[in-house]
């Protein structure tokens, strides 16, 4: 394993110190402020642990509320709302200085059989063919603003194998494109066999690329090289069925609207045999500097 998969998973494992109220660590990510996937995972920690062991996480709803401060801890209280024969609800509210910076709803279930049908895998390249975020970043580093984006885009991600089926946006600045974008991705490491840390680690890794697709209709490179401004508002995610975090999984994306400077991003990720595991969707501030 990693030590940067080391330190994410230290840094995910939330410290409990009521009976529903956890604390986590705060770290500072490529942008001046808390990342978006941390939180979200953190919180699906916490709500996870109040929920008996038999029952997973089918879905989630969140709303980022305020900038988080990376030199600061991160306060989770869990609201046991219901605990059914069937389902569990959680409600987690995140608070750093005495306000809310991030709201989650989360639903649990026991296992059971049903219904079964799918839309079928995207065509997709192997992963093992593309180039590595390594090689991806550093060819085209001469589009960042700054010398030093290179390096914290990668410090960013090196707990995560993941790799670019297409060009990303920082690379074709001024070329608008389809509002499509795929990536490969597993965490670089193995992984223990506990269903709610690879669901974590997908939650995580969802928010790392899901508005590419908006940037690349209006051939806008991103944060990296400073010609739009953004950050996510709300997310959604729904668990259909198991997977492996530190496999192979697919990331398939694209944006169907932009407007009132926000974007919205949907997606499905696949295991890399076509099963689909995770449905996502995200709405975030996407705006041109003034």
């Amino acid at each position: 394993m990693s030590t940067a998969l080391d330190e994410l998973l230290d840094l995910l494992d939330v410290e409990r110190i009521e009976r529903d109220i956890f604390r986590g660590e705060s770290r500072a990510s490529v942008v001046p402020r808390v990342f978006g996937g941390q939180v979200a995972a953190q919180a699906l920690v916490a709500a996870g642990r109040t929920v008996p062991e038999d029952r997973t996480a089918h879905s989630l709803h969140a709303y980022f509320l305020r900038a988080g401060d990376p030199g600061a801890p991160i306060v989770y209280t869990v609201d046991r709302i219901r605990d059914g024969r069937s389902f569990t609800t959680r409600r987690v509210v995140a608070v750093q200085h005495g306000r809310p910076v991030f709201h989650l709803s989360a639903s649990f279930q026991t296992y059971e059989e049903g219904l079964e049908h799918q839309t079928p895998m995207p065509a997709a390249p192997d992963p093992e063919t593309l180039p590595t975020a390594a090689e991806s970043v550093l060819s085209y580093g001469e589009n960042f603003r700054d010398p030093t984006v290179a390096g914290r885009l990668l410090d960013s991600r090196a707990a995560v194998d993941l790799r670019y089926v297409h060009a990303p946006p920082y690379a074709t600045v001024g070329e608008p494109r389809e509002p499509r974008s795929q990536v490969w991705f597993r965490a670089n490491g193995k992984l223990a066999d506990d269903p709610l840390l690879h669901l974590c680690l997908a939650t995580y890794v969802s928010d790392m690329t899901l508005l590419d697709s908006v940037l690349l209709a209006h051939g806008r490179g991103g944060w990296t090289v400073g010609d739009v401004v953004g950050a996510s508002l709300d997310h959604a995610m729904w668990f259909h069925r198991p997977f492996r975090a530190d496999e192979w999984l697919l990331y398939d994306q694209e944006s169907p609207s932009a407007s009132g400077g926000r974007g919205l991003g949907q997606a499905r990720i696949h295991t890399r045999d076509g099963r689909l595991a995770v449905t996502v969707i995200q709405e975030g501030v996407v705006r041109t500097p003034r």
